[in-house]
């Protein structure tokens, strides 16, 4: 099946290089997408300089415009498959065949790249952890969906989910809205196990501060739009 690996992208310019390099010399088969939102460092000059397959965006919308925007870029090219991988090195290209196997044998729409399975490589702080349960707790509240690593940003969609988020995806910190969004659309969710390694280099957006932000946000976004969808559609 045509698989797109969407990777967004902003001030990675420590880690693109690397990441696509590994991509496109160990995991041929698999087409890629930058999607760089709006860098103010050398990001944009290195995928130029390197002829890397990248869009620009003339405005930074954030991970969630950057995701839709890779979305959008599959839809209109007619992928079967996308790839959501970040851009720092975290994500190992090693898994994609476990997650594009299940959607290829049609035994779900989305699956979840997670690191609380086998509790292997990089498991990010008790902190964080701590976070991660408390939504995948509120996610299974309000819509059912049983999954461990809500905030995975490793994941993969079959077509018709492509097409859904090209049109509906949350604009910050996406990822545990979208599994919301993935069982109020009816569809079929499965996890498998990943290895995770640290940021390669650079900084994350994400610093304590933030975290209280991200937990406030999210937790009150999946319940907005629990609360707002109705019928295949936010009303």
């Amino acid at each position: 099946m045509k698989t797109l690996i969407i990777i967004p992208a902003y001030n990675e310019r420590e880690n693109i290089k690397r990441v696509i390099t590994n991509l496109t010399e160990n995991y041929p088969k698999y087409d890629y997408v930058i999607i760089n939102d709006c860098s103010t460092d050398d990001t944009e000059k290195i995928c130029k300089e390197n002829g890397f397959n990248y869009v620009s965006l003339p405005a930074n919308l954030g991970i969630g415009g950057g995701v839709q925007t890779g979305y959008k870029y599959a839809l209109k090219n007619g992928y079967d498959i996308a790839v959501q991988m970040d851009g720092d090195g975290q994500h190992d290209p090693a898994f994609l065949d476990e997650l594009t196997s299940v959607i290829e044998r049609d035994e779900a729409d989305i699956v979840i790249g997670s690191r609380f399975i086998t509790k292997e490589g990089f498991q990010s702080s008790g902190m964080r952890r701590f976070g991660i349960k408390f939504l995948s707790l509120l996610i299974k509240l309000c819509s059912g969906a049983d999954i461990k690593d809500v905030t995975s940003g490793y994941r993969a969609v079959n077509r018709r989910f492509i097409e859904i988020y090209s049109k509906d995806y949350a604009d910050d910190y996406p990822e545990p809205e979208a599994i919301v969004a993935a069982r109020m659309y009816g569809g079929r969710l499965a996890e498998v196990p990943v290895i995770m390694n640290e940021r390669m280099g650079g900084v994350s957006s994400i610093n304590p501060i933030k975290s209280v932000y991200y937990m406030i946000k999210v937790s009150l976004s999946i319940l907005f739009f629990r609360i707002t969808f109705k019928g295949g559609n936010r009303k």
